[in-house]
């Protein structure tokens, strides 16, 4: 919690005398008052810029602590999205390919779990990251924010490990790049701003209620079968109604057009625009949520 320290003068205060029990008058001794800022305030820019420090020790211990002890190490990072792309081109590649599609069905479907496994890993770290650090949480102040944040950056180690497999896969399929490759940049920018909303929001709701530790994996999977654009072109399968619905979900249109910045398809604005515009309001709840109950967190935890 942001705070303002003010310094009072004293007039008179009684100490108690060591040994001899009597008391003695000391003038003018500072008292520190300590009280919540007041304003509207969702994240203290100048605390975090203090902090900074301290997020990125968050971030390298959970990459760390994800991969100590294990025989493969990083590689982790690309054979979740990996085999799950063989998953899906063995059973989903003729209902989910589309016939005037441009691309391979497992190049378009690894395009599009790229960004859903770091959205997915990102936002199911962070919702546990608070409890999970329980010990730091009850013993020491800094910025809350700090833990799901640096669970939402380790998720972007993965992210960048997988997407060298990306253009092994363009290679491969000799499909280049397209035109539009720097639109990745700010798309993956937003869908990182939507994991810590959500992630933010799951966070405090773990704390409070410890029954989201086991909603939160199941309400990733239901969401990952929500999200088409992963896995076929909506386009030929639902109606209009249903396209016009579908980029409130957010990470609809942001994983649409990833996979179009990266393989040079058209982009689809309506939907990014809508999915950017719904990831900021995720995100101004969670940090509200969470900068409003996070005072408590010590003594609920």
């Amino acid at each position: 919690m942001s705070t303002l320290v003010d310094t009072i003068p004293s007039q008179e205060l009684r100490v108690a005398d060591e040994g001899s029990g009597d008391a003695r008058v000391v003038d003018d001794l500072p008292i520190t008052v300590i009280e919540p800022r007041p304003g509207w305030h969702l994240v203290d820019l100048a605390e975090f810029w203090r902090y900074r420090e301290l997020l990125y020790f968050l971030t390298w211990r959970d990459i760390k602590v994800r991969y100590k002890q294990t025989v493969l190490g990083a590689a982790w990072a690309v054979l979740q999205p990996l085999a799950t792309m063989v998953v899906f081109s063995m059973f989903f590649g003729r209902l989910g390919a589309a016939p005037e599609s441009p691309w391979p069905y497992p190049l378009f479907v690894f395009a599009g779990l790229l960004p859903w496994t770091f959205f997915a890993t990102a936002v199911s770290s962070a919702g546990q990251s608070v409890v999970g650090n329980q010990a730091l949480v009850t013993k020491v102040y800094f910025p809350r924010l700090m833990i799901p944040m640096g669970a939402v950056g380790a998720a972007i180690v993965d992210f960048a490990i997988a997407t060298g497999l990306l253009f092994v896969l363009m290679l491969f399929y000799r499909v280049p790049p397209g035109v539009g490759l720097v639109m990745a940049v700010p798309i993956v920018l937003v869908l990182m701003l939507a994991a810590v909303g959500i992630g933010t929001l799951l966070a405090a709701l773990t704390v409070a209620y410890r029954d989201f530790r086991y909603v939160v994996p199941f309400m990733v999977q239901l969401w990952m079968f929500a999200t088409p654009a992963i896995y076929m072109q909506a386009e030929a399968v639902v109606g209009p109604r249903w396209l016009a619905l579908l980029p409130l979900n957010p990470a609809y249109g942001l994983i649409k057009n990833f996979r179009a910045a990266m393989l040079g398809g058209p982009f689809d604005w309506y939907a990014l625009g809508i999915s950017t515009a719904v990831s900021l309001g995720f995100l101004v709840l969670g940090l509200a949520y969470f900068r409003k109950v996070e005072a408590s967190f010590a003594d609920v935890i």
